[in-house]
């Protein structure tokens, strides 16, 4: 099989992929099982992404990613429950970053041709700091959502989201620029 490393091309996968694919799921599955605290489920983290995380990471399991070695996160940031990170493509959370109960981010997809449709694509999604993806929001592949933009809840995310813009809808829009005197 080709490409071993996930870089936003074709991608067949690998032994080791698979390896590395199954060593991260292990590690989901054991801390989604069961409570633990706060500075357990950081240790998970940093054996699933293969380095340190910030000791101010917080994350509400259960959250499922099928691999970690791509992934990094920001001090200062929270994902909520039941999450999915599908991150063979890469994922980067910021400081500060709040995901909200049940959101998707999905660096991968396939093409539309039927011939090359068991080909699995990927494009990195980056998550900019201050960054608010509001409850059972979609990502998907080789989106930037800006700094201090807000994505409303059950919005599908397309296309980047310019910094310090509202979006919202299935594909999300620009609703608005954030107004800091609003609440």
């Amino acid at each position: 099989m080709s490409n071993t490393k996930p870089t936003g091309k074709d991608y067949v996968g690998s032994d080791s992929l698979y390896d590395d694919v199954q060593r991260t799921m292990r590690l989901a599955a054991e801390m989604n099982t069961g409570w633990h605290t706060d500075d357990e489920v950081r240790h998970y983290m940093s054996q699933i992404t293969g380095r340190a995380v910030p000791d101010t990471l917080r994350i509400f399991t259960p959250f499922h990613i099928n691999y970690g070695l791509s992934t990094s996160f920001g001090a200062d940031s929270f994902v909520n429950f039941g999450c999915t990170f599908l991150a063979l493509g890469g994922i980067t959370i910021e400081e500060g970053v709040f995901i909200g109960p049940h959101c998707v981010l999905a660096t991968e997809y396939h093409p539309e041709d039927p011939a090359r449709r068991h080909t699995l694509l990927t494009k990195p999604i980056v998550v900019k700091r201050n960054a608010w993806l509001g409850a059972d929001v979609k990502v998907l592949a080789g989106v930037t959502i800006g700094e201090n933009a807000i994505v409303a809840a059950g919005s599908v995310v397309t296309k980047d989201v310019p910094d310090n813009m509202v979006v919202a809808g299935s594909p999300a829009r620009i609703i608005r620029e954030i107004d800091a005197s609003r609440n």
